[in-house]
């Protein structure tokens, strides 16, 4: 994206989100980056209907950036060779071109409320758009109550590549998971695959659920996720490719030692 019009862009957008704040940008973050600016503002931003003109401009940043960043096929993640079926991909999901994405949501299933918090919610909620928390919140209403853990729901991604993003709240295990949050973690894995199955879906891509904030040990969880997911596709002809997605290097030697890759 041209600097002189993302530099344009984001003036305009961040008028636009103090304006309907009757707040400026400086009382959630010090700095004079516009870039951060915008994105803590839409961080907390309710899901109320967008001001006019604002997703043209939204959008044209948003995709102009992930094009800059550079967009990913499930084709670039590595095969393992005890099952091609998986395969393992380090970098930003909010690039990779998968027919669906899953993001590790809370149980309000809204996004991360944090000003710039680097969670994957945030992450995933920053690019695709303010729609996505608009569309969110229609979901949680119509359901009326808070989602549980090991569930999974579907919605558009908006701006990022994928088709989909997949919602699942994990469970919050605190360094000491029990057997009952072991079991709430694999029904992450296996209600997304379903919700993907019926949506007619290829590809997936999934985050390393639970690992962060909600403390769920990281080689443990990575072993529950490629068993589960395995069990899952054995048992069923859906033509599904999953991707396990990391960001961190620790993540990809525990999966690069599952997969045996």
């Amino acid at each position: 994206m041209d600097a002189r019009r993302k530099t344009e862009l984001l003036g305009q957008l961040v008028r636009m989100l103090e304006e309907e704040r009757d707040a400026s940008a400086s009382q959630l973050v010090q700095t004079d980056d516009p870039w951060l600016q915008f994105r803590a503002l839409v961080n907390v931003r309710p899901p109320w209907p967008a001001p006019d003109g604002f997703l043209a401009l939204q959008d044209e940043l948003l995709q102009g950036m992930i094009a800059e960043a550079g967009v990913h096929g499930t084709g670039d993640a590595a095969a393992s060779p005890l099952d091609p079926r998986l395969r393992l991909w380090r970098g930003d999901i909010t690039t990779l071109s998968a027919d669906a994405i899953v993001n590790a949501a809370n149980s309000q299933m809204l996004g991360c409320w944090a000003p710039l918090h680097y969670c994957i919610d945030n992450a995933i909620h920053t690019f695709a758009g303010v729609q996505l928390r608009i569309e969110c919140a229609r979901v949680m209403e119509r359901q009326g109550h808070e989602e549980p853990t090991g569930r999974a729901k579907v919605t558009p991604a908006y701006n990022l590549p994928a088709k989909r993003v997949i919602h699942t709240v994990g469970p919050i295990a605190n360094g000491h998971p029990t057997d009952l949050h072991r079991e709430q973690l694999a029904s992450c894995y296996t209600s997304c695959l379903d919700a993907a199955a019926a949506e007619g879906l290829r590809s997936v891509a999934f985050c390393c659920i639970s690992t962060g904030v909600f403390g769920f040990p990281q080689h443990e969880a990575a072993a529950i996720a490629v068993r589960t997911v395995r069990e899952w596709l054995d048992a069923r002809d859906s033509g599904i490719t999953v991707v396990f997605n990391v960001f961190g290097e620790e993540d990809e030697r525990i999966y690069r030692e599952l997969l045996s890759l």
